[in-house]
């Protein structure tokens, strides 16, 4: 069921890498645009990987953003006129990005966020967590795990090969020369301290 109101709210579409999650963003924003909504899009400015001044998914998708270099840099750029606001690759925005959600979507806006929630570690991944909890809507995608050919809910990162380990650095941009989608089971981290009860 699409969320299409004239009334604020927060939606994040969350998951590994190779999930869709950029897929799905697009998707909204293009309903919301043959609705004849006024939206803006929004992306980190380190991401890079395939285009400067657009949002684009692995498989060549694209729509038009403006890349910004913090949370509170989208504020400078949001016309009042719009009515959504949708934002991709969450993750690598700083803390202030759920208080700038809550405020958009406190002003009227349809606020759409779209991002890996865990990291290549497989723990909660920057400002993600909080604006799962703070979301009207949330949607977990997986992947299609390269080992197993079941459901991934990971990122893998490689690094010559191998799994990269736990302290290597947590940002790094990539796709799939970089990262795999990976299993719980098939999920791989060197020096990741263990939990024992």
């Amino acid at each position: 069921m699409e969320t299409i109101s004239s009334e604020g709210s927060i939606e994040v579409i969350c998951g590994c890498m190779f999930s869709g999650k950029t897929e799905e963003l697009i998707r909204r924003v293009r309903r919301a645009i043959i609705a004849r909504q006024k939206v803006q899009v929004f992306k980190p400015a380190l991401d890079t990987r395939y285009s400067i001044t657009e949002v684009k998914s692995h498989n060549g998708l694209g729509v038009e953003a403006q890349p910004v270099r913090s949370a509170r840099e989208i504020l400078h750029y949001v016309k009042p006129d719009t009515t959504v606001v949708a934002i991709d690759e969450a993750q690598f925005f700083d803390d202030d990005l759920p208080r700038v959600a809550n405020y958009l979507a406190d002003a009227g806006k349809r606020v759409i966020c779209a991002g890996l929630d865990l990291d290549f570690r497989g723990e909660p991944f920057g400002p993600m967590p909080v604006l799962l909890c703070i979301a009207e809507r949330v949607d977990k995608l997986s992947a299609i795990c390269v080992r197993s050919g079941k459901p991934a809910t990971r990122t893998q990162r490689i690094i010559n090969g191998q799994p990269a380990a736990y302290d290597d650095p947590v940002i790094l941009i990539g796709a799939t020369e970089s990262y795999e989608a990976r299993s719980r089971q098939h999920h791989e981290v060197p020096g990741k301290p263990r939990w024992q009860p």
